[in-house]
């Protein structure tokens, strides 16, 4: 039986990189951070799981800054694992506690491009889940995501929930990762469950003029009768010889048990600080096994759901062959003919009553060329 523990969801401070080397700068601050939490956080049960929030290591500036793709790529993107993974590696290793982080990375397969990456580092430091953000935050952020590049995506790994929703199984339980914008989608969330996931690690959101954040990491802990370590980041500086400290996300750090219940909640995040909460694989395993109502999965009816995702929405491969967009050319070229794409359809009633706008009529599907063949090993599977 896996004994309850505590988990620590870290809310940094984070300094904004030009560099790949102004990480270190990140790096050095996570230090001082994971060391008084996991100290401070362990005193009543072991702590065996740190989350390290999205933006952590390298702040937003390749979306806050609207820069080109492959500048960024280059400068500023990691290799995982790399020297970056090997610092929390050595974090992890100290403490004896699994991490759960995030980076803009680069793939060997997607030359001049950065995926956003979250991944898991085990006690001994090495790297055992890496997955590829889904859905990054659309109108801004310049990641490429698996279904930008679709058809060499399933020819490299496959049509799997593994190659999309990879799931750790381990000896803390089956850690799954749904990185801040993904959770707005509950299909991310249900597809990491499907795959098993347990504790799920749900970071960072802007969320300044609503309660999304808090609403949407309840629902998809309940949805899916998972766990949820959801911290947000802290004080941002935009870069690191900034002098001005903005708290940009706007707190609401949690911990999310398996029925929506807030196990650990630190609202503020205008500094560095963590959430604390545990986690008791058993009493969710129990539940699943033994619930006549709550544990929905059971019931769900597949076959009625097919029918809702017949027709296509968002375009795949929309960056097979080019960089991702830049702000305005997203906004004309994507984000107002999709409006348009759902009025036709009558998904979305005109405004006012009025037909639609005109917008620029949506690309064709970009096709790609066959590649060679792939690879032995998926590179987003729960041992890699």
């Amino acid at each position: 039986m896996i004994e309850p523990y505590q988990a620590i969801g870290l809310v940094p401070t984070m300094w904004g990189i030009h560099h790949r080397d102004d990480i270190r700068r990140n790096l050095e601050h996570l230090d001082h951070l994971v060391t008084a939490s996991t100290w401070l956080g362990g005193l009543d049960l072991p702590v065996r799981l740190v989350a390290v929030p999205e933006g952590a290591l390298q702040g937003f500036n390749d979306e806050v800054l609207d820069l080109d793709h492959e500048t960024f790529a280059r400068d500023c993107a990691i290799d995982i694992p790399g020297p970056e993974t090997d610092e929390l590696g050595r974090l992890a290793r100290k403490w004896g506690v699994f991490v759960m982080a995030q980076a803009k990375a680069r793939h060997p397969e997607f030359p001049g491009r950065f995926f956003n990456v979250g991944f898991v580092l085990d006690p001994d430091g090495q790297v055992v889940l890496r997955h590829h953000k889904l859905v990054p935050l659309l109108p801004v952020e310049h990641s490429v995501t698996p279904h930008n590049v679709y058809d060499r995506w399933v020819e490299l790994y496959g049509a799997t929930l593994d190659a999309f929703y990879p799931v750790a199984d381990t000896e803390i339980g089956r850690l799954g990762i749904m990185m801040a914008n993904e959770g707005s989608y509950p299909e991310n969330a249900r597809g990491l469950a499907m795959n098993g996931a347990e504790v799920v690690y749900r970071a960072s959101f802007p969320h300044r003029s609503s309660d999304a954040f808090v609403v949407q990491t309840r629902a998809r802990a309940l949805d899916n009768n998972f766990f949820v370590i959801a911290p947000n980041v802290g004080t941002y500086y935009l870069t690191a010889d900034d002098d001005t400290p903005i708290d940009t996300f706007g707190g609401h750090s949690m911990i999310v048990d398996y029925l929506g219940r807030v196990v650990g909640e630190h609202p503020y995040s205008g500094g560095s600080s963590w959430v604390a909460g545990t986690i008791d694989i058993h009493a969710l395993r129990h539940f699943r096994a033994n619930a006549r109502w709550g544990n929905w999965m059971k019931d769900l009816t597949t076959e009625q759901y097919r029918l809702i995702y017949e027709q296509p929405v968002y375009p795949k491969n929309l960056y097979a062959d080019r960089a991702p967009y830049k702000h305005d050319e997203y906004r004309r070229e994507v984000l107002e003919p999709q409006v348009r794409r759902l009025q036709e359809r009558g998904i979305y009633a005109p405004v006012d009553g009025a037909g639609p706008d005109p917008a620029p009529t949506l690309a064709p599907e970009v096709t790609v060329p066959a590649p060679g063949p792939p690879p032995a090993a998926p590179v987003a599977t729960p041992g890699s």
